[in-house]
């Protein structure tokens, strides 16, 4: 069953039963724009208890807020009941629901007016009380209502103006960006994990430059992301950098991002120059040209503190911090030996710091030699060469008679380089070649 035949059943029943039913809110906004709704939201007039007992499996999942999760084969649908909200005080959830009984009143307290359609489900017909549809053929974000007072009652909808805006590359409507541009400080009312939330989906669906450009534009940046703020008008040399300042090569790279690219990446995009504004050093100090000593460690110590701010999972914030971290080597590929190379590219999630290094080229220079050295590599070189099986253990120097210690990390990392070079390839040879360079008598002195 797909998931709009499913809410079509649930409108059925609900009208067999008596209770008014409409497909409603984002969905009904993305079938008139001809896109395949995501997910697909129900309202009506019949309240929780009601809608529980004609759907035995499904959930309560916001009763407070009148809400019910149906679920039929894998597919979920919010069943919502009319509602109207009394007060905002923490800026996020309304203090009191009161369920009403008409679809103009539910609508009204939504969002954006694109967001505020109501659809009949057996007939199309679009029922709209906000000014919709006009929104959506002017491509405009527009506020329903008054918009100091939507973004009163739920701080986040500030972001989400900046989002849909760009995810659909509409204009926020004058008084809407006058109320976000007003209130942007406000945003700090809002969760770090749903800042986080609405930060990655702007970076990842499609249209992360306008997303963060918009986000400037609003006043929101400095706000969420002051270090990312502090990029612009950073000079950078032009002999490497020609396209601008850092601010100008960050979005020149945020434009190349696809959709749906993983949010580690693009997190890494957005923050890998991070660390340059606090390092910043011009030619008439350097004597010769701008110089950032030091931005990739500033820049990991940054993106951790920014990663912990945002309430990153472990996972994610390590390989932000090492995409940042990395971002600089590949210029020395070239020079590298063997075996740090091996090391280099084996790195978790490799791909990832590949096409950051990619992107870093395409918006500065263009020189991608490094680039096209690393691919050669992975496509001719076996896996088994890159992470060979190690020829010897901890276990194995120990019968060799020499003593736990220290040592065996030195000597494990010798052994491991001459292997990667491919000096070595058996096990008596690596015996050989620690006995040769280790003698027993001189490790530990």
């Amino acid at each position: 069953m797909h998931p709009r035949e499913l809410a079509n059943s649930i409108c059925d029943t609900l009208q067999q039963n008596g209770y008014q039913a409409y497909l409603v809110g984002g969905c009904v906004r993305d079938l008139l724009l001809g896109r395949e709704p995501a997910d697909y939201d129900v309202a009506t007039d019949a309240v929780p208890e009601q809608v529980l007992r004609m759907f035995p499996e499904s959930l309560k999942v916001g009763a407070e807020f009148g809400v019910v999760l149906v679920t039929q084969n894998g597919h979920k649908v919010e069943v919502a009941t009319f509602r109207r909200d009394v007060g905002y005080s923490d800026g996020r959830h309304p203090d009191e629901v009161v369920f009403t009984t008409t679809i103009q009143q539910d609508v009204s307290r939504r969002d954006f007016t694109i967001n505020g359609l109501a659809m009949r489900h057996d007939n199309g017909e679009v029922l709209d009380y906000v000014g919709g549809r006009d929104d959506l053929q002017a491509h405009l974000i527009r506020a329903i209502g008054n918009p100091e007072l939507r973004f009163t009652e739920d701080k986040l909808r500030m972001l989400r103006a900046v989002r849909f805006a760009a995810r659909f590359g509409y204009t926020i409507e004058p008084n809407t960006l006058a109320a976000i541009q007003k209130h942007a400080r406000e945003i700090h009312a809002v969760s770090a994990e749903r800042i986080h939330e609405e930060l990655s989906k702007l970076l990842t669906e499609g249209a992360a430059r306008r997303g963060f450009e918009l986000l400037d534009e609003s006043g929101l940046l400095p706000q969420l992301l002051p270090e990312v703020s502090d990029l612009k008008g950073v000079p950078q040399p032009p002999e490497f950098h020609p396209e601008g300042d850092v601010w100008i090569h960050t979005r020149l790279m945020l434009e190349k991002l696809p959709r749906d690219a993983p949010r580690t990446l693009a997190w890494g995009v957005l923050l890998h120059d991070v660390g340059k504004p606090p390092t910043f050093r011009p030619a008439s100090v350097t004597g010769d040209r701008i110089r950032f000593d030091d931005h990739v460690d500033v820049g990991v110590h940054i993106t951790e503190e920014i990663a912990k701010r945002l309430k990153f999972s472990n996972y994610d914030a390590e390989q932000i911090e090492a995409l940042v971290a990395n971002h600089m080597k590949f210029k020395d590929v070239a020079q590298m030996r063997q075996s740090t190379l091996k090391r280099f590219v084996r790195q978790p999630r490799f791909d990832e710091h590949l096409e950051l290094h990619r992107l870093d080229c395409l918006a500065s220079h263009g020189n991608l030699d490094a680039y096209y050295m690393v691919q050669d590599f992975l496509s001719h070189t076996p896996p088994a060469q890159v992470r060979p099986t190690r020829l010897l253990t901890g276990d194995d120097l120990n019968e060799m008679g020499y003593a736990p210690g220290p040592d065996y990390k030195t000597i494990l990392g010798a052994l491991e380089d001459a292997q990667l070079e491919g000096f070595l390839s058996t096990k008596p040879e690596a015996e050989a070649f620690v006995r040769t360079n280790y003698p027993p008598r001189k490790v530990g002195r």
